[in-house]
């Protein structure tokens, strides 16, 4: 969440390039804006090259032109560093900005995210433009916010990277004997006897392909490292504006689940978390959901900023769909549901060269108002307008938490098996899809979450059992919590050394149950169980698991492990834990979810259709029910207290049948 004195409505604008343009369109772009609605505008984003034209000379004659331009139109402004793509005369004059990548082919210029993480020239340039730009422009009251960098990323292999990495390792484990039983080094001859032997894990070490790698310990804190050191970049640029503009919030644009970069742990660093969100036309909205969850969850449950949507059509999938008419409104309003305080997009006006120059926009290459998306921008802008400062700051309540860990997600996906269709996102969304249509609202959290004020605790797929996380989660459990874990959980520990014993083996009492085999299907093999009488598929992985205190609530039908558990439940202390041994389809996770909350006493917020996506936020003034349609078809729900629909300003009475038309958005104030 922007906080300042002067947002008073959610923000809604995005990213403005005009320095691509000559300056005779920028008046008619002030008018464009405003029709349209737009009140805040993200400037500066890629302009590193025009303002440092060479190593000791700055120019910011045009932006100067830009921020006064703006500011005489009543805009507020997000304020980046354009740090994201260094000019051309650093990479010819230092070339240890320039990236080694994955496969060590060491980078030219060119592209952007090309900039070593590690290279001392790019972090003293970066930080040095930072503060520049804070110190000149420190006294504009309509910035709101500023903007590091942008979308964060490119890992690097190069020597200042390797050099970087040994120092890490040495702070991390202290001695190189640590090193090598944290690594298992024994295996294949790789005992380390000097720091200096140790090497980047790459293409040309440890690796067969990206995420197939045959030293997972080694890998696994690369990743770690190389999440830090991006981090330590952002840091940078952060402290450097920081001390200039205190009182201004300082963010960066993360990009949902993107896998290299631990975005809890990057959060920390935020005053607030913004992302953008780019979804495939055929992504299912409850992943889009489970998104803006997870940049929720990330930030302790605060609400997020939406950076950048397309108003259009994105320009770099395999098939670039256009949103149909109402998407775009539909797509904002559920980024507001979910707990976004802003509406902004990526781009203002379109670009007429590069690779993005047919990436949707509000203003289009027509270069005026008469177009459909310009209508449906405006529209909306309209609406926002309207609502005002209703909901900002709300939150969502929750009682059930989904437990998303980045470090596990890379250490399920460098496993030496068991199934190359086994996708951490994948499972997570498994159990994330039925609550959502299930209508019950859910925290994404993280190991180190707090547990407290949560009924059912869900964590698929639990690879990775950090220190002390076991104790916390018997914790939650005997005090009266639901637990449910899945196949492949509580395998290894934090640097990938398996737990001896039988799986799942810190959580093995809790759980009631022990591990013997796992059974990876092949696809288009299934075996089967019965739950609650109705025969379910049982793919991808079987667990082949023996009970101990636990008892079965349902067993495999078929192959040679045909009566063997395929889902458990426990009692311990005061609460009970489930272990699913096996996964399934949508109609077994509805009706999983469905019995495991109901026994919580947690009801759903609404008796609705599965596809109308029903979300609640709430504040000092009053609670916010959003009911999003996505669907082809009208949609109809009760509410059983009264209301006021804030987009129309109709009046709903309790009990009273409540349409909602196809793609469409209510907004009801309870």
């Amino acid at each position: 969440m922007i906080e300042s004195p002067v947002i008073t409505k959610i923000p809604y604008g995005g990213d403005y390039n005009p320095e691509q343009f000559t300056e005779d369109i920028w008046a008619e772009d002030m008018r464009l804006l405003k029709l349209a609605h737009i009140d805040i505008l993200t400037l500066n984003v890629f302009s590193w090259a025009a303002l440092q034209p060479s190593e000791d000379e700055y120019d910011f004659d045009k932006l100067d032109r830009i921020m006064a331009l703006v500011k005489e139109n009543g805009f507020k402004v997000c304020l980046a560093t354009s740090t994201a793509a260094h000019p051309a005369w650093m990479a010819a004059r230092h070339p240890d900005v320039l990236r080694v990548e994955f496969n060590g082919m060491k980078r030219k210029f060119g592209g952007r995210h090309n900039s070593c993480p590690n290279s001392p020239t790019y972090r003293h340039y970066s930080a040095l433009l930072a503060s520049k730009l804070a110190e000149r422009y420190k006294d504009y009251d309509n910035i709101v916010a500023w903007h590091i960098s942008n979308e964060y990323g490119g890992a690097c292999y190069c020597e200042n990277c390797e050099r970087a990495f040994r120092a890490w390792l040495k702070k991390r484990y202290g001695t190189v004997e640590n090193l090598n039983k944290a690594w298992n080094t024994a295996f294949w001859g790789h005992t380390f006897y000097d720091w200096d032997e140790v090497v980047a894990p790459n293409l040309l070490s440890e690796h067969f392909e990206q995420d197939r790698t045959m030293f997972q310990g080694i890998s696994l804190d690369y990743n770690k490292f190389m999440s830090e050191s991006i981090n330590e970049c952002y840091r940078l640029e952060y402290d450097a504006v920081h001390s200039v503009t205190p009182d201004i919030p300082i963010t960066t644009n993360l990009m949902g689940f993107y896998k290299p970069l631990d975005y809890r742990k990057w959060a920390k660093t935020m005053d607030f978390v913004s992302w953008d969100n780019y979804p495939s036309p055929d992504d299912p909205y409850t992943l889009t959901a489970m998104k803006h969850d997870a940049m929720r969850g990330i930030k302790d449950g605060k609400p997020f900023a939406l950076m950048e949507q397309t108003p259009s059509v994105t320009n770099w999938l395999p098939y670039n769909s256009l949103k149909r008419p109402g998407v775009m409104r539909l797509w904002s309003y559920q980024a507001v549901a979910h707990g976004a305080d802003t509406v902004m997009f990526f781009q203002m006006r379109r670009s007429v060269g590069a690779c993005e120059k047919y990436h949707g926009a509000i203003i289009d290459h027509a270069g005026h108002e008469n177009t459909r998306i310009f209508r449906e921008a405006a529209a909306l802008g309209e609406e926002l307008e309207k609502l005002g400062g209703s909901f900002l700051g709300a939150r969502t309540r929750s009682k059930v938490a989904l437990l998303f860990d980045w470090e596990n997600w890379w250490a399920v996906e460098f496993s030496a098996g068991p199934s190359v269709e086994l996708k951490y996102v994948n499972e997570v969304h498994r159990y994330y899809n039925a609550l959502n249509k299930l209508h019950i609202p859910v925290d994404i959290i993280d190991t180190d979450s707090s547990l407290d004020g949560y009924e059912v605790v869900i964590a698929p797929v639990l690879y990775m059992i950090k220190d002390g996380f076991d104790s916390r989660i018997r914790n939650f459990v005997s005090k009266g919590g639901k637990f449910l874990t899945t196949f492949f959980s509580g395998y290894v520990n934090e640097t990938d050394l398996v737990f001896t014993g039988g799986y799942p083996a810190p959580l093995r009492d809790v759980l009631g149950i022990w591990v013997e085999e796992e059974d990876a299907l092949c696809p288009g093999f299934v075996n089967s169980f019965v739950y609650n009488g109705v025969k379910y598929p049982a793919k991808l992985i079987c667990d082949l698991l023996h009970c101990e205190s636990a008892e079965a609530l349902c067993v495999y039908e078929s192959d040679f492990y045909a009566g063997m558990p395929a889902l458990t439940r426990n009692r311990f202390g005061s609460g009970e834990a489930y272990y699913a041994a096996t996964a399934s389809d949508e109609d077994f996770y509805l009706s999983l979810m469905s019995d495991i909350c109901k026994g919580c006493g947690i009801d759903a917020l609404k008796d609705a259709p599965a596809e109308l996506e029903i979300t609640l936020r709430a504040k000092e003034n009053g609670s916010f029910l959003f009911v999003l349609n996505h669907s082809d078809n009208e949609l109809s729900f009760t509410l059983a207290r009264k209301g006021t629909e804030l987009l129309t300003d109709t009046e709903i009475k309790a009990g009273q049948e409540t349409k909602v038309p196809p793609k469409d958005v209510m907004i009801i104030r309870i």
